[in-house]
């Protein structure tokens, strides 16, 4: 808390993901499920990239929006697994990703159920969290929420590094891929070096046991949906 009142960025970063999130527990415990859902959606419509100048909601994958359609044409079911917050990706994966709700798996806090002022019960955000689907975290939260293990995962830091082994674990064909961020100019770049989306185990790893490593730069001739 004192990083975000002391502005200080470097502090905050080190706090890791488990730090943001719990920062925004702590700010939005009170909050309705609906309450928080109907914010998330207003923020979609209307913040946009400071450097990219477009809506965030554009600034997804064109070639993952292909791949994920690909996959449902062939029979299927497709999810998404991040590190972030399950209550904030569900009310716009749907519209952006074709993914609903349900097949929706990220970093949660705790809720509560109790009768809201007006007598109707509510579902209310409380300041703990529950899990952070990240790292280790990732293959206990597809346990959980999806109960299955994925038999094709695709990564994009050493964050994904767990899921993709715990992926690879299974009997039978799996696949596991990983996007390398090389182009600095149509998106970023990062692997080893960086502070923030590290790529650096996971690349080893997928080069001793032959996973697909996809180069942005070399590999992607779009890296975003053409603008609406």
């Amino acid at each position: 808390f004192k990083a975000v009142l002391d502005k200080d960025m470097k502090a905050l970063a080190a706090s890791g993901e488990k730090g943001l999130l719990e920062i925004l527990a702590a700010t939005h415990t009170g909050m309705t499920t609906d309450d928080f859902s109907r914010e998330v959606v207003e923020w979609t419509r209307t913040a946009r990239h400071p450097r990219f100048n477009r809506p965030y909601t554009q600034l997804v994958y064109q070639p993952m929006l292909e791949l994920l359609a690909y996959l449902r044409a062939n029979s299927f079911k497709t999810f998404v697994v991040s590190g972030g917050g399950i209550e904030f990706m569900r009310p716009w994966m749907e519209k952006v990703y074709g993914i609903p709700p349900e097949q929706v798996v990220g970093s949660s806090g705790m809720v509560k159920f109790q009768a809201g002022a007006n007598g109707k019960p509510e579902l209310t955000k409380l300041p703990k969290i529950e899990l952070i689907d990240d790292g280790p975290g990732k293959p206990v939260g597809i346990n959980r929420f999806i109960g299955r293990r994925p038999i094709f995962a695709f990564g994009n830091s050493d964050g994904d590094l767990q899921m993709l082994q715990w992926t690879t674990a299974g009997s039978g064909a799996r696949f596991a891929g990983i996007v390398h961020h090389t182009d600095a100019d149509r998106e970023y770049a990062y692997d080893r070096q960086s502070k923030i989306g590290k790529l650096d185990k996971a690349l080893d790893e997928a080069s001793a046991r032959y996973w697909t490593v996809v180069d942005m730069k070399r590999d992607w001739k779009t890296v975003f949906p053409r603008e609406n």
